[in-house]
């Protein structure tokens, strides 16, 4: 009887063994080339990231160069001694998003800071000593031995008129540069000191950080060496998928933005707070005593906020003069609108009888910042809110046109939507 059973055990299972192993080989060949084709995607993953990070962060050789020039007496500044001589100033996280602007976080007298300074785009990141001189023929050139005070102030003020346009306030705004110049309060502008003021004007924030010096919307500057230059802490990223690897974020879904948003981002009221300082800065930018400027790099990465959640810009590079948007754009050809874009979204329409960019813009600051809210205060919102501020933010994308044509109907939106955040929020605890 049991023989019976081995030989009836035998004949059900026999073939199925050989199908096993018919298959074995075939299964453990699959799975090497899974662990194979894991261990590649790995591999080429952390090489990707690494040659991203050794491109972007290139702070010791922005620190390199810059000493260079301090110790041969070619630029000065407050911060240079503890740069360079005392190594005082703390280099910690790479915050950079491009290899010619180089952004870290940092430590400086106890201070927590923000780091900026450019490299130029042509800089090997392995060259040596001849890396210096190309940088002091090229960006420390101006003023030149020889140059006086009354002259070098005629200089700054004949820029800021190139660039912010010719304003009654300019002359006041030329001798907050000479100030800022000397540094070490002896009265009196050296070479070093001039060069180093002239070098960071060419710069759109520094531009900025002096015309909006005091408004609250913009971290204050602290220091300087040269080009390179601190200000005052990191903002807190009002879009929480920025704390991701850059790798990473063009990969997650729309719907997974939105969620990291809500689960990781600010409660409802403190966005609130942070949508209305936004909407005051771009009110800054357009009544402000030295012209008008554009955001043209308008994104939820640029927008950040302190620990207690007031607005604060995290980068003013892309916030351009309305003179050195117009001035771009105006008589520039072009086959359509795309080819008449100053940074990534100031777009003028394009003329294809005269094929010549005109230089009136599309798009307004306020319409491009209420892109934004949309996105960043719906989610979440107070049920009994979010139907009118959904109306009164998809009125305000629609706005079109140069702001000073339309002034009065720009700044009516403007105040409706303050308002109506104010409104919510001014009896809690978030006010």
């Amino acid at each position: 009887m049991r023989r019976l059973r081995r030989l009836a055990h035998l004949v059900l299972f026999c073939p199925f063994s050989k199908v096993l192993q018919g298959r074995l080989p075939g299964l453990r060949v699959k799975y090497v080339f899974l662990v194979w084709l894991g261990v590649f995607a790995g591999s080429w993953l952390v090489y990707v990231n690494y040659s991203s990070y050794a491109e972007l962060c290139r702070g010791h050789i922005c620190q390199a160069v810059i000493c260079d020039q301090y110790r041969k007496g070619i630029i000065s500044g407050p911060l240079c001694q503890d740069l360079c001589s005392l190594h005082a100033l703390e280099w910690r996280t790479c915050l950079s998003a491009a290899p010619g602007r180089q952004v870290y976080s940092g430590l400086w007298q106890g201070k927590e800071v923000t780091i900026k300074c450019g490299i130029e785009e042509g800089l090997d990141p392995k060259a040596g000593p001849e890396a210096a001189p190309r940088r002091e023929l090229v960006l420390f050139d101006k003023p030149t031995r020889g140059t006086s005070i009354k002259e070098f102030r005629e200089m700054t003020l004949s820029f800021l008129k190139a660039n912010l346009g010719d304003l009654p306030s300019l002359p006041a705004l030329a001798g907050q540069v000479l100030l800022m110049a000397d540094f070490n309060k002896d009265s009196r502008v050296s070479l070093a000191e001039a060069k180093s003021v002239w070098a960071l004007l060419q710069q759109n924030e520094f531009l900025l950080l002096l015309s909006l010096r005091g408004r609250g919307h913009a971290a204050p500057l602290l220091g300087y060496c040269g080009d390179l230059y601190v200000t005052e802490g990191v903002p807190h990223a009002a879009r929480p998928g920025a704390a991701l690897p850059p790798l990473l974020r063009p990969l997650l879904p729309a719907a997974v933005h939105r969620a990291l948003q809500q689960w990781l981002g600010p409660a409802w009221p403190w966005r609130a707070k942070i949508a209305i300082g936004l909407l005051e800065f771009v009110e800054e930018l357009f009544h402000g005593a030295h012209g008008n400027f554009y955001m043209c790099d308008t994104t939820l990465a640029n927008v950040g906020y302190t620990a207690r959640h007031d607005f604060r810009m995290a980068d003013l590079q892309q916030v351009a003069p309305e003179a050195a948007v117009r001035r771009f754009l105006r008589g520039r050809r072009c086959e359509r609108s795309a080819d008449c874009t100053y940074g990534r979204d100031c777009r003028a329409p394009c003329d294809k009888l005269m094929r010549r960019c005109k230089g009136d813009l599309l798009q307004p600051n306020l319409a491009k910042a209420c892109a934004l809210l949309r996105d960043y205060l719906l989610p979440g919102a107070p049920p009994g809110l979010r139907e009118e501020l959904g109306r009164q933010l998809r009125a305000c994308t629609t706005l079109s046109g140069l702001a000073s044509q339309v002034e009065a109907h720009h700044s009516l939106v403007l105040s409706h939507l303050k308002s109506l955040l104010w409104k919510e929020i001014s009896d809690s605890k978030f006010s």
